[in-house]
């Protein structure tokens, strides 16, 4: 499978350690299988003034039977109270290797925050959340499969 990630600069070698807290699936390296939506992830750093960078990578995904994969196949009440755990930095009950689901993108951000700040109902969250364009990230939380399974193809400038 072919992931990409979106930057300001070519990543070869993913580190967990340059990762931030409290995003949609926690501490990771986030990509995604589709290319449009990684390189309009990069170009927010364009309008920073800085490069606009995509690295393509193949995912081994076919012998990672013994790691922890987590997937949500759309946004769900198991996806929303997973996102809010991690945006808030709680601590979770397992750790995953591997977390796959949906993006909070800005408008689905908005949403998340409507009902962080107790002004719409979880059942009106996915209710709005249903008409989101689809999307897909893969969070990568292990390091172990990162080097294993995660191959650097090629990179470029947008």
């Amino acid at each position: 499978m072919i992931l990409y990630h979106g930057s300001y600069i070519q990543i070869e070698k993913p580190n967990l350690s340059f990762s931030r807290k409290e995003l949609d699936f926690g501490i990771g390296f986030y990509t995604t299988s589709i290319k449009e939506q990684a390189e309009k992830w990069s170009l927010k750093f364009k309008k920073r003034k800085q490069a606009s960078v995509i690295s393509k990578y193949e995912f081994d995904e076919k012998n990672i039977e013994k790691a922890s994969v987590l997937k949500f196949d759309s946004y769900s009440d198991e996806w929303l109270d997973f996102v809010i755990l991690c945006r808030t930095g709680k601590k979770l009950e397992k750790n995953y290797d591997l977390v796959i689901g949906g993006i909070a993108n800005d408008d689905v951000f908005n949403t998340l925050q409507l009902f962080l700040d107790n002004l719409i109902p979880k059942q009106e969250t996915l209710k709005r959340l249903r008409y989101e364009r689809p999307n897909i990230q893969y969070c990568f939380k292990s390091q172990a499969i990162i080097d294993e399974h995660l191959h650097f193809m090629e990179s470029y400038e947008i």
